[in-house]
C-alpha cells in the first residue's frame, strides 16, 4: 500500500509523466481500479479523482487503443470508467448497510477517521438523496456518501438512481474537459498548474466546511 501511494503522489506531481505512465502500462484499466477504489471503499478517499479523470481524458485524445475512431476510443473508456465509479458506490452501500455501525465503534486510524463519516452524514442528512449524486464532485466525501447511505438504509432503487445519474456526470464532465482542453497549447505548458487547481477546486468546499464547521462548535 505504501509503494501505492508514493507511486501516485510522484506520478501527480508530474501530470505529463502520469499520462506516459498510464499509455505505457496500459493505466486507464488501472484508472478504473482507482476509481472503484475511490467511490468505494474507505481506504481509498486519498486517491485524487478529478485531476485523474481530467488527466484521463487528456490520454484518451492522445490513444487509438482499443479502437482506431477517436469517438469510439472516448466512448469506450468513459463508459467503462463510469461501469467502474457505479459499482463502486454500489459496494460502498452493501459494505455501509452491513457493517456500518461497526465502523463508528472503530478507533481512528491514518486511514479510518470517524469524522469522515460524520461530515458524509451531516452532507447527505443536509441534501437527502441528491447527496449521492453531488458528492461525486467533492473529494472525501464522495467515499463515504455511498457507506452513509448504506448505513441509513436508503431506498435501493433511488440510491442505484442517483448513482447511475451522479458517476455519470461526473466522469463525463471531467473527462470530456481532458480531452478537449487537452490540445490546447497552454493547458499542455500548464498542465501541472491546471492539475493543482482542479484538486484545489473541489477540495475547497471541504476544506472550508472542516475549518469552519470546528470553529462554529469550539465557539
Amino acid at each position: 500500500m505504501h509503494e501505492i501511494i508514493e507511486l501516485l503522489k510522484t506520478l501527480l506531481a508530474d501530470p505529463d509523466k502520469l499520462m506516459n505512465w498510464i499509455t505505457d502500462h496500459g493505466g486507464l484499466y488501472l484508472v478504473m481500479f482507482i476509481i472503484f477504489a475511490e467511490t468505494g471503499l474507505f481506504v481509498g478517499f486519498f486517491l485524487p479523482g478529478d485531476s485523474l479523470l481530467f488527466v484521463t481524458g487528456i490520454t484518451i485524445a492522445n490513444t487509438m487503443s482499443p479502437f482506431e475512431n477517436a469517438a469510439a476510443n472516448l466512448i469506450y473508456w468513459m463508459t467503462l470508467i463510469s461501469i467502474a465509479g457505479i459499482l463502486g458506490n454500489i459496494v460502498g452501500y452493501w459494505f455501509g448497510n452491513k457493517s456500518g455501525h461497526l465502523l463508528m465503534k472503530r478507533p481512528d486510524s491514518w486511514l479510518f477517521k470517524k469524522k469522515h463519516l460524520t461530515q458524509a452524514h451531516d452532507f447527505y442528512e443536509k441534501k437527502g438523496a441528491m447527496a449521492i449524486m453531488l458528492a461525486r464532485f467533492l473529494p472525501i466525501v464522495r467515499t463515504f456518501a455511498p457507506i452513509v447511505g448504506g448505513m441509513a438504509e436508503m431506498n435501493y432503487k433511488k440510491f442505484i438512481k442517483y448513482n447511475i445519474i451522479g458517476c455519470l456526470a461526473w466522469v463525463i464532465s471531467m473527462t470530456m474537459a481532458g480531452y478537449l482542453l487537452g490540445e490546447i497549447p497552454w493547458v499542455k505548458t500548464n498542465l501541472e498548474k491546471i492539475v493543482i487547481i482542479i484538486i484545489f477546486v473541489t477540495t475547497a468546499p471541504v476544506l472550508f466546511k472542516m475549518f469552519f464547521g470546528r470553529k462554529k462548535q469550539e465557539a
